[in-house]
């Protein structure tokens, strides 16, 4: 008898599970996702900025035998295992991958629901790009956001020619090492951005010609980008499962629901131990690989092995012709070393075309995807639980770990 597996969420760690799934014959797998093509979410600044589509076939990326549902999870009902789909269809299984990704929180800032431009959907990117081609390119072009998504559509249509102001809401890239958050600074000056940092370099309102900062200044805006923070769909939430703060599913270290042994969680929207990683795709396809795994070990009534994710940096775009690559240990802290100018450039167009080619590899031979693993997280997990033990103290969600306002 076959075991049937739903993934939800076609991004990076949904795709990347959904194929690894086929390394056993008897698994029939069904990837949910709202539409019919894969996108790149890490190139949607390019889309917005009209230097690349950001999307891929599914055809290319899923393996041969994955079911391709276009449809919304509207609810998960673990008792009886099975998702309710916005059209109303209902889809069991015996194990569910929980891979629903990340997207902009709804801000409270007056003015931003109605007059911001998030950019991290493909129909959001979309909407922004039309939006521009529609401005007169001097009209004046506020982003909001000192995280990655912020710093490379900046430099993405500062390199355009616009007129940009980067409002930080803190510290430039605040992942950064000093040395590299200079670099990046140092660049965005040439490419005509004008950075706002610091604390009164927060976004107090916004209208459809203005944004207003904490402090009282008022920057004409004739396009208000919106790349702050992190959320994730409230899908477990809604659904009676145990999150994070943020709407995470909280997993255990292999991944697994601390609800459901039957639903294990992938990518941006899983909270391993309460402790997740930052949300990047250098992430998402192990956690997607390694969600996979431990289907795949209770199914072959083996113990699933925990986590195990070494991280390497951060790459950024800084327009089509320079870019940085920051370099961090295993344990995602940055290092002070990193590459600038065109060859960073080139490395971070190869790692955005290596990722796909890294989806296509593992649909043609389930299994092939390799990654850094760092040990240590393990041990930082065993002090954790031993402090408990001997002091009762409870660990603090995401200590250590970089902001969240820092992983945008």
């Amino acid at each position: 008898m076959s075991t049937e597996v739903v993934v939800i969420g076609g991004g990076y760690a949904g795709v990347v599970a959904a194929n690894r799934l086929r390394k056993r014959d008897d698994v029939t797998v069904t990837l949910v996702n709202p539409r019919g093509t894969f996108v790149e979410r890490i190139r949607l600044h390019q889309l917005a900025a009209g230097t690349d589509d950001a999307v891929v076939d599914y055809a290319d990326v899923l393996g041969t035998g994955v079911r391709l549902v276009v449809d919304t999870v509207a609810r998960i009902d673990a008792a009886g295992r099975s998702v309710e789909l916005a059209s109303g269809d209902r889809l069991h299984y015996d194990y569910l991958i929980y891979a629903v990704g990340s997207r902009s929180p709804e801000s409270r800032v007056p003015g931003v629901a109605e007059f911001g431009y998030p950019v991290d959907s493909l129909e959001q990117a979309h909407r922004l790009r039309a939006v521009l081609d529609a401005t007169d390119r001097s009209a004046p072009v506020t982003v909001v956001g000192g995280g990655p998504t912020g710093i490379e559509t900046a430099a993405e249509l500062g390199e355009a020619g616009r007129r940009v102001t980067l409002v930080c809401g803190g510290v430039l890239g605040p992942y950064l090492h000093g040395k590299g958050r200079r670099a990046v600074a140092k660049r965005l000056a040439r490419l005509g951005v004008t950075v706002l940092e610091g604390a009164g370099a927060t976004v107090a309102a916004v209208t459809s010609d203005t944004v207003t900062l904490a402090d009282g200044r008022e920057l004409p805006s004739a396009v208000t980008i919106w790349a702050a923070g992190f959320g994730v769909p409230d899908l477990a939430r809604r659904s009676g499962l145990a999150t994070d703060a943020a709407g995470r599913l909280l997993t255990d270290e292999t991944l697994t629901s601390v609800d459901d042994e039957r639903i294990v969680a992938a990518g941006d929207a899983a909270a391993p131990s309460d402790q997740p990683m930052r949300m990047s795709c250098q992430a998402a396809l192990p956690l997607g690989a390694q969600a996979a795994e431990t289907v795949l070990s209770r199914l072959a009534a083996a113990e699933p092995k925990p986590v195990s994710l070494g991280f390497v940096g951060q790459c950024l775009s800084l327009g089509r012709r320079s870019g940085l690559v920051q370099l961090a240990g295993k344990d995602d802290v940055a290092r002070g070393f990193y590459v600038g100018g065109r060859l960073s450039a080139v490395v971070k167009e190869t790692v955005c075309k290596q990722t796909v080619s890294a989806l296509v590899k593992e649909a043609r031979r389930p299994g092939s995807l390799s990654w850094f693993t760092d040990r240590s997280r393990q041990r930082r997990m065993a002090d954790q639980q031993e402090l408990v033990d001997r002091q009762d103290v409870v660990p603090q969600p995401g200590a250590g770990r970089v902001t969240e306002t820092a992983q945008r």
